[in-house]
């Protein structure tokens, strides 16, 4: 069936790309004003873009009165701000964090969450989450009245003791985070937990078989 985006109102434009683009991942962002105060919020129109520069990517929409939301503000303000990740067991404390709180409530507090400091900005990092990137804003790009697209140059990283498998080859036990990800509609979820290997092709085999050479794995 197909939807022509030029006949198409915004709000479907939206339901139909996030209910087909998943799972996303989730960026738990941590900003902070030029005041001081701190908030928290997740978006789900998140990614990385590159390696080299590493950089990430946040899509943040405006509040429905077309006003921008803090976390939009506070990174225009200061430039600044971590991306934490999810993982299943911290599902419950993420969501209490997108309440609309009356103003001068702290999300984090709210949550039951605390933080930790960063080693290179100011706004802090969330201590219980697996994995966590200081950001330094790259660029702003404007999308259109109501969107922004937030490109952050991850300045260092921080991962769970316990899910670094080889710190001098930067490898990490990427299962042992336990993250989820974004589906569709008002709360779909899902967890990582599922999962196959299927390792790329050599240009060689294929010329050679026209096919894979091993059958897909699944841990066992």
């Amino acid at each position: 069936m197909l939807f022509d985006f030029a006949e198409t109102t915004p709000e479907d434009c939206y339901k139909l790309i996030a209910s087909t683009v998943v799972p996303r991942p989730i960026a738990w962002v941590v900003s902070r004003n030029a005041a001081g105060a701190i908030n928290a919020a997740h978006f789900s129109f998140f990614n990385a873009f590159s390696g080299n520069p590493p950089i990430i990517g946040i899509g943040i929409g405006s509040r429905p009165s077309g006003e921008g939301k803090d976390t939009q503000l506070n990174i225009r303000e200061t430039g600044e701000f971590t991306v934490n990740l999810v993982s299943d067991a911290l599902a419950e404390q993420m969501n209490i964090t997108a309440v609309e709180l009356p103003f001068g409530i702290d999300e984090l507090t709210a949550a039951g969450l605390s933080t930790a400091d960063s080693a290179k900005i100011t706004p802090p990092r969330i201590a219980e989450s697996p994995v966590s990137m200081e950001c330094a804003l790259f660029k702003l790009v404007e999308l259109g009245p109501k969107s922004v697209l937030v490109l952050g140059r991850v300045l260092a990283m921080h991962i769970r003791d316990d899910a670094v498998l080889d710190r001098s080859r930067h490898h990490v036990d990427t299962p042992a985070l336990d993250l989820i990800g974004r589906m569709h509609g008002g709360g779909w979820y899902c967890r990582t937990r599922e999962r196959f290997s299927l390792p790329r092709i050599p240009l060689e085999q294929w010329t050679r078989t026209g096919r894979a050479g091993a059958p897909r794995k699944t841990p066992g």
